[in-house]
């Protein structure tokens, strides 16, 4: 069932929205060469609860920590750890807040030192592609309207959309109704209605959209190892358009 909010309950997202955009970017003004995936962590974790927010991942479904934290051809749900950035590296970051009991979820790849041509086109086509789908993002649309300006954008620059994950609605719980695919044919899915919250998160591989679970039984990569990108953001459907929650 999809839960639509109210103006409350979305201006009560909105703040929890914020503390994340704040806390990425306290995050990323870390990221160099030389910290460890678990220092970055401990950043994330430190900011969300010195501002009265709670991090939305640690202990969901058993996850260890307040971000997940994935490097290279990691796709999403890695675990920090004592690897240290390396010249080259693209890291995602993905977190979730949980301030006054509403979620916000959201996540970015930032490029560490100096990296590949390719690697710096993967991180600029997975965040437009983000845009591209929420100018569909309207009432009156359908839910895969989204979906298909997300794979159309990717697939046309050469890269490929990850298939066995997706983004998810969102509210008093991180994950709810509807699944949000980043592929598919326009036209399909729920009509979209204001009051709607949305985690849109295009996950993008430079080679096969298929991935693979490592034995830790979180960590997903790349089946052919090359990099991944992912970017979200937490959206409301309001009656003039999209909102996104989680930026500053």
């Amino acid at each position: 069932m999809i839960i639509i909010k109210n103006n409350l309950e979305i201006d009560l997202m909105r703040k929890a929205g914020r503390l994340l955009a704040e806390t990425l970017l306290r995050v990323e003004d870390s990221v160099k060469p030389g910290i460890t995936t678990a220092e970055l962590n401990k950043i994330a974790e430190d900011y969300i609860v010195k501002h009265g927010g709670k991090p939305s991942f640690k202990g969901l479904y058993g996850f260890p920590a307040a971000a997940c934290i994935s490097v290279n051809e990691q796709v999403i749900h890695g675990f920090p750890s004592k690897y240290v950035l390396q010249d080259g590296d693209l890291i995602s970051i993905d977190c979730g807040v949980c301030l006054n009991g509403y979620q916000s979820d959201a996540a970015r790849t930032f490029m560490v030192g100096n990296v590949s041509d390719e690697a710096k086109r993967l991180v600029a086509v997975t965040k437009e592609s983000f845009f591209k789908g929420i100018e569909f993002a309207k009432p009156g649309n359908r839910l895969s309207d989204i979906s298909n300006a997300i794979q159309t954008y990717v697939e046309g620059n050469g890269f490929s959309v990850v298939r066995d994950y997706v983004g998810h609605g969102i509210g008093r719980d991180v994950h709810e109704d509807p699944d949000i695919p980043n592929y598919g044919r326009a036209g399909r899915g729920p009509i979209l209605q204001e009051g709607m919250t949305l985690a849109i998160e295009p996950m993008v591989n430079v080679g096969t959209h298929k991935v693979i679970t490592l034995d830790d039984e979180w960590t997903v990569v790349t089946a052919d190892k090359k990099l991944s990108a992912h970017y979200e953001n937490t959206v409301a459907i309001l009656t003039n358009g999209p909102e996104i929650l989680t930026l500053v």
